[in-house]
């Protein structure tokens, strides 16, 4: 068949449906996406040598005739394949290990590159371990030697060998389908080269100098694109999407924050000032809500919630998990209960109450509703009065289809990126008039701001960065495992001589054989009651039931427990002011933005507060990555340290939160950010619809991101 750039990966010839199945675990599926699979490095083979000049420590790259190949085995029993290569000048000797399949493939007599480097084997110069070719004697070019050698992103069955062939074939027949959807204009101003050119040279280049001039204009293409795309899901909300426009009395807003048993930060009345803005335009508010552990993220929740009322509308929180569900419910009922707001939470365990239930049929006939109009029929179809309640908060039971909102006018998806687009766009269009609510979306997960410029471009953006007053700061110290028995006795003393409490959070909740050292919290708690004698200790993870979950974390409430032996399911949505020490195994396999939530789970209350991050890691990376926790108290500059040493994927999770899988472009590409910033600041300056720029505008709707 012929190829072209949307032909399935399995068509393509040397494929078939075994290689296709492997190459899918890399995010390829068409030969346009092999194309794109980009090497992360290249080996440098382009010095090319006669055997009578190598020398011991060089990489170097000889052309010569297989003279013999056999196996042999070492004293040691290890099994060694042996070839004699001869080019003219030399012979030289070539082993490899444990490949007894080279025996069918380097056949004494045929013609072989080979490239390695050059070492000892006992006191005989060898090439240990090289890349090969077998070629025809009249061929001059190579994929896998002489030259820049690309190496790929791999998978179990996928060399990078194999790919270099396979994207070699692809390159001389489908790259004059790719369509350069740049405009000239940019191309010159940026100095960038063609697409094709990119695309060919990134894979096999002739110098450094040019895979990084590949490199550059394919970050770029990534990046603006990207923009272009967030740029637009904002355009076409502003301009195309209606939602109800509330009337926001600023004194009825005061009244209620000045009611409040504290004193909003400068950073939540600014935030509320946003909200309070946006909520006032004929087009729906679509504004993310980042705040760093314990920055008060909720109350402005509620008292965006408090406008919502007043205009008559209802709003829904939704959570990710039960526990923190639970924790809004109770810390907005405390809120808002006494102004005769009503809040229901609906959860798994917690179903909505039968007197807010009213048969759908008959409140969309007009029929007067009273006790006698309601089911008891948990399976029917039923929507909620706006009389009987006010605000909704639960998890993703909030989605269920049983469930249609009568005027739902604001929604408030907590931990954003643990939903998926679909999941948050089924509770937006719950509501029975049609209109869109206005949305706001809250995480406490800290956002790099090269993240945030980039990827949520489209959404307005309030920080919450000021802390609450009297919010203590946590002292926070790295354990190494030589310090663990002297911090258990140190953990000891503190709880008897305050009576505070501990959480300590394990990665896993049980033993992983390919993870030994990584304590699970099941086999933890089993051996923290023996240390711990004195104290009750409780257990908590993500596997155990509902009522379970929250039976251990009342226990720990009420101080029936002193320890609380958890997975990291206490990260958000905690607050227990008596927990004053906060113990993570196994730090180093954390980032450095959960550490810090879970670290905000202490220093609640007046007690001192104690953050112990335990490591088995001797490395001085990790250790130096650990160490930043202990002088660095900001969600987002430690956001900033993890985007340079681990990448945003690490950090956020690329797949919970919808990100774009890049694969060239870095968020910390900042140079290259600012730059297709100020292009598209450029080109929708005169032309915000992009109507110019047809192809660049079809490219960007393939770029994947939040809605």
């Amino acid at each position: 068949m012929d190829l072209n750039l949307n032909t399935p990966i399995r068509f393509t010839p040397h494929v078939g449906p075994v290689m296709a199945s492997r190459l899918e675990r890399l995010g390829v599926r068409t030969v346009e996406e092999l194309l794109y699979h980009i090497p992360f490095r290249y080996d440098d083979f382009s010095l090319v040598s006669t055997i009578a000049r190598i020398q011991p420590g060089e990489t170097v790259t000889i052309k010569g005739t297989v003279e013999s190949f056999h196996d042999f085995f070492t004293k040691t029993g290890k099994k060694i394949q042996e070839a004699r290569v001869t080019d003219g000048t030399g012979k030289l000797t070539v082993v490899w290990f444990n490949q007894p399949y080279l025996r069918s493939i380097i056949l004494p007599g045929s013609t072989i590159r080979l490239s390695g480097t050059i070492g000892f084997f006992g006191s005989k110069l060898v090439m240990n371990s090289p890349q090969y070719e077998i070629i025809p004697e009249s061929q001059t070019s190579s994929l896998h030697t002489g030259r820049l050698v690309p190496v790929y992103p791999e998978t179990e069955g996928v060399s990078s060998k194999w790919l270099r062939a396979r994207i070699a074939f692809l390159l001389g027949g489908v790259l004059g389908q790719i369509v350069d959807y740049m405009p000239p204009s940019i191309r010159a101003s940026q100095q960038l080269m063609s697409l094709t050119g990119a695309i060919r040279t990134i894979h096999f280049p002739a110098s450094l100098v040019e895979a990084q001039a590949a490199r550059r204009r394919l970050t770029f293409d990534e990046l603006l694109l990207l923009q272009i795309r967030s740029y637009e899901l904002k355009y076409i909300r502003e301009k195309q999407e209606l939602a109800y426009s509330f009337t926001v009395s600023a004194s009825e807003v005061t009244d209620f924050t000045n009611a409040l048993p504290f004193q909003l930060t400068g950073d939540q009345e600014q935030s509320v000032n946003d909200i309070v803005g946006d909520v006032t335009r004929r087009y729906p508010m679509n504004r993310l809500l980042e705040g760093d552990v314990g920055s008060g993220k909720t109350v402005v929740a509620a008292i965006a919630m408090f406008v919502s009322h007043k205009n008559g509308f209802q709003s829904a929180l939704m959570a990710p998990t039960q526990i923190l569900a639970e924790q809004h419910y109770h810390t907005i009922s405390r809120l808002l209960s006494p102004l005769g707001i009503t809040v229901n939470l609906i959860t798994g365990s917690h179903k909505l109450n039968q007197e807010s239930r009213i048969p759908s049929t008959s409140l969309r006939a007009g029929v007067n509703h009273d006790k006698k109009n309601k089911t008891k029929n948990h399976n029917s179809k039923f929507i909620i009065h706006n009389s009987s309640v006010d605000v909704f908060i639960g998890t993703h039971a909030l989605l269920s289809e049983s469930l249609t909102f009568d005027r739902l006018g604001l929604v408030i998806i907590d931990e954003q990126h643990r939903f998926g687009v679909a999941q948050r766009q089924t509770l937006m269009e719950k509501n029975t008039k049609g209109k869109i609510p206005h949305l706001l979306t809250m995480t406490a997960t800290p956002i790099p701001r090269t993240v945030a410029k980039t990827v949520f471009g489209h959404l307005d953006l309030s920080t919450l960065s000021e802390m609450p007053k009297g919010r203590i700061r946590i002292k926070t110290w790295v354990v190494s495992k030589d310090k663990r028995k002297a911090a258990y006795a140190w953990i000891t003393k503190q709880i008897q001589e305050t009576g505070g409490q501990a959480f300590i959070v394990c990665p896993f909740i049980e033993e992983s054989e390919s993870m030994v050292s990584v304590k699970a919290v099941t086999q933890e708690y089993t051996t923290l009651r023996g240390i711990f004698p004195d104290f009750s200790l409780g257990l908590l993870h993500g596997r155990m039931k509902p009522k379970e979950k929250t039976a251990a974390l009342e226990a720990f409430r009420q101080k029936k427990d002193a320890i609380l032996v958890t997975t990291p399911v206490v990260e958000v949505g905690i607050d227990i002011p008596n927990a004053a020490i906060m113990v993570i195994e196994g730090a180093d396999r954390f980032g450095l933005g959960q550490l810090h939530q879970l670290r905000g789970r202490v220093g609640r209350g007046t007690l001192a507060s104690y953050c112990l991050l335990f490591t088995e890691a001797t490395d001085e990376k990790p250790i130096k990555r650990l160490k930043s926790l202990e002088t660095v108290f900001s969600g987002p500059e430690l956001a900033e340290i993890d985007l340079q040493l681990r990448g945003p994927g690490e950090i956020l999770g690329t797949r919970q939160h919808g990100l774009p899988d890049l694969k060239i472009a870095s968020f910390s590409d900042m140079d290259v950010i600012e730059e297709t910033q100020r292009v598209l600041r450029t080109i929708t300056r005169d032309d915000p619809a992009l109507a110019a720029f047809p192809l660049l505008r079809e490219q960007a709707q393939k770029s994947t991101i939040e809605d």
